[in-house]
């Protein structure tokens, strides 16, 4: 028997066991999708394998066998990736991170520290700053809007920033 007439009789078995090995693989898996995919790569493995001379018998047992651990393949990386995401924690399971009343008394104390600051700076160096750090603006748009030079506009914050930053620090001694 030549290979070409080997290869032949292969598709032959492959043909006319196709639908049984199918439903044979959704039994396995349990998805007729998977199962298609699985005895079209049952048959890429199967057509060029070994050119010695079997029997159809054979041949078909050799079919059956590479679907079978075709499909126990996919349900063992089925059965991986379920239990990688049983360890996924929903989100909102997660405990919210609540400060303790002590950090809560503490940001509030330097929140009022900030705002006593701003409240004594020159209107002009007040507005700049809660324009830049709070608003977002460039320090050319606070610049435009204060009819002020760039330069003005970036000492105002930087100083009023130096102001909060030590008065902070010193808060916190």
């Amino acid at each position: 028997m030549t290979t070409e007439t080997q290869s032949e009789t292969r598709v032959d078995i492959f043909l006319a066991h196709r639908p049984a090995l199918i439903a044979y693989a959704v039994r396995l898996l349990g998805s007729r999708d998977a199962a298609e995919d699985i005895v079209q790569d049952a048959f890429v493995r199967f057509l060029p394998s070994s050119t010695r001379s079997v029997s159809k018998g054979q041949l078909l047992a050799y079919l059956y066998r590479t679907v079978r651990n075709l499909s126990l393949d996919v349900l063992r990386r089925r059965k991986v990736a379920a239990i990688g995401h049983q360890d996924d924690v929903p989100f909102w399971s997660v405990p919210a991170d609540v400060p303790t009343p002590e950090q809560s008394a503490l940001l509030y104390d330097d929140i009022s520290r900030i705002s006593q600051i701003l409240c004594e700076l020159p209107v002009e160096a007040r507005v700049a700053v809660e324009m830049h750090r709070f608003g977002g603006y460039t320090l050319e748009e606070v610049a435009a809007h204060l009819g002020i030079s760039t330069a003005s506009a970036h000492r105002y914050v930087t100083a009023a920033m130096m102001k909060i930053a030590t008065a902070l620090l010193v808060n916190a001694t």
